[in-house]
C-alpha cells in the first residue's frame, strides 16, 4: 500500500475510472492543462485529451446543465466547481432537472453524474471559498451526498459516486486535501453509498461527525480518552443523505449518549436530522439531551478569524463533557 495525501487519491480515482470506463468524463473550469486549482485533475488532460477532459466557461449552470444532458444520453460525467461557494449558479439545474428526471420520466432515464466541490473554511480563503452548505444538498429529494474524511475513503467513495446510477453530489474538505497521508491500496475499491463506519469504538457516548470535522474530533477523542480515561465511540457518517440512521442509533442504544460534531451552520444543519433520527429510533436509550458542537448561524468569518467558527478540539471536549456530566 503508498501512502498518499486526499488530494493525491481523488486524482487517482479519477485517472482509474477514466482509464476503466470510457464514458468517463471531467469538466470544470481550469481543470484542462491548468490541472485545477487544487491540481485535483493533475495528468488528466495530458493522458485523454480535449474530448474527455474538457475545460469550461466560468458558468456553474451551464457546467452542470451540460453535464445533465451529457448523463442522460449516456456518458458519466464528473464536472467539477472550483469552490462549493459557486455551485449556487447551477443549484437550478441540479434541483429542477438532475434530482427529478428519474422521476420525470418514470424510472426509464436517470442522470448518472458527480458533481465535485472542494467545501468547508481551514485555508483562509476569501467570501464564497469556505461555506459548508451540505444541508441544502441533502434537504433535496434525489440528490445522494456524499463527504470523505481521509485519502482511502475518498478515492473509495468516488469510484461509487461515478459508478452511481443518480446524481451525486461529492464535497471534498479542502482543508485535508494535503494535511495528512493514509494508506491506500493499489487495487481499485468502493464503499456504499449511505452507510456510515464506526472508526472508533466506545461504551461511554457516541460522537456523529463527517468531513474535516472528524479530524478534530478524533483529536479530542484521544485528549480525552488519555486524560480522563473517556471512551467515545465515533461514527464518520460519509454519506449526509441518505443516512444511515442504523448505525447510529445502534451505537446510541449502546452508550446512552450522543454528541454531533460538524462544521456547518447549526439551524437545520446536518446534527438536527441526526437527533431526529435518533429520537426516532432510540429515544427511551438517552440518558441525557444531544449536544451539537457546530458552526456558528453566521457567515464563515474571512481569513485567521475562521478558527472562532469551525469546531476545534476545546469545544469538542467541552461538549462531550457536559453530555456525560448530565
Amino acid at each position: 500500500m503508498a501512502e498518499i495525501n486526499m488530494a493525491k487519491a481523488i486524482n487517482l480515482a479519477l485517472h482509474e475510472a477514466m482509464e476503466h470506463d470510457d464514458k468517463v468524463l471531467v469538466m470544470g473550469e481550469d481543470v484542462g492543462p491548468d490541472e485545477g486549482v487544487f491540481r485535483i485533475t493533475e495528468g488528466l488532460h495530458a493522458k485523454y485529451g480535449d474530448s474527455r477532459v474538457i475545460d469550461t466557461p466560468l458558468a456553474e449552470s451551464g457546467i452542470i446543465g451540460t453535464a445533465i444532458g451529457m448523463a442522460i444520453y449516456g456518458l458519466k460525467p464528473v464536472c467539477e466547481i472550483q469552490f462549493s461557494g459557486f455551485a449556487y449558479y447551477g443549484y437550478h439545474q441540479l434541483e429542477a432537472h438532475a434530482a427529478r428526471f428519474r422521476n420525470r420520466t418514470r424510472g426509464r432515464h436517470s442522470v448518472p453524474m458527480v458533481m465535485r466541490a472542494p467545501y468547508g473554511a481551514g485555508i483562509r480563503a476569501l467570501e464564497h471559498h469556505s461555506e459548508s452548505r451540505e444541508a441544502l444538498y441533502a434537504h433535496t429529494p434525489g440528490l445522494k451526498v456524499v463527504i470523505p474524511s481521509g485519502p482511502r475513503n475518498a478515492r473509495a467513495l468516488l469510484h461509487s459516486a461515478i459508478q452511481d446510477p443518480d446524481a451525486v453530489i461529492y464535497h471534498e474538505p479542502k482543508a485535508l486535501y494535503r494535511l495528512f497521508r493514509e494508506e491506500v491500496p493499489e487495487k481499485m475499491e468502493t464503499l456504499p453509498i449511505g452507510q456510515a463506519q464506526v472508526v472508533k469504538e466506545g461504551k461511554d457516548i457516541t460522537l456523529i461527525s463527517f468531513g474535516a470535522s472528524l479530524r478534530a474530533a478524533l483529536e479530542a477523542v484521544e485528549e480525552l480518552e488519555e486524560d480522563e480515561n473517556i471512551k467515545v465511540e465515533v461514527i464518520d457518517l460519509l454519506t449526509v443523505s441518505p443516512m444511515d440512521h442504523k448505525t447510529i442509533t445502534e451505537s446510541v442504544r449502546k452508550t446512552g449518549r450522543a454528541i454531533v460534531v460538524h462544521e456547518g451552520p447549526r439551524n437545520c444543519g446536518i446534527g438536527a436530522e441526526v437527533i431526529a433520527r435518533i429520537n426516532e429510533h432510540a429515544l427511551m436509550y438517552l440518558e441525557a439531551p444531544i449536544k451539537r458542537v457546530t458552526g456558528f448561524d453566521v457567515p464563515t468569518p474571512y481569513f485567521s478569524k475562521e478558527r472562532y467558527y469551525i469546531p476545534d478540539t476545546d469545544r469538542i471536549k467541552f461538549g462531550v463533557k457536559e453530555v456525560l456530566n448530565f
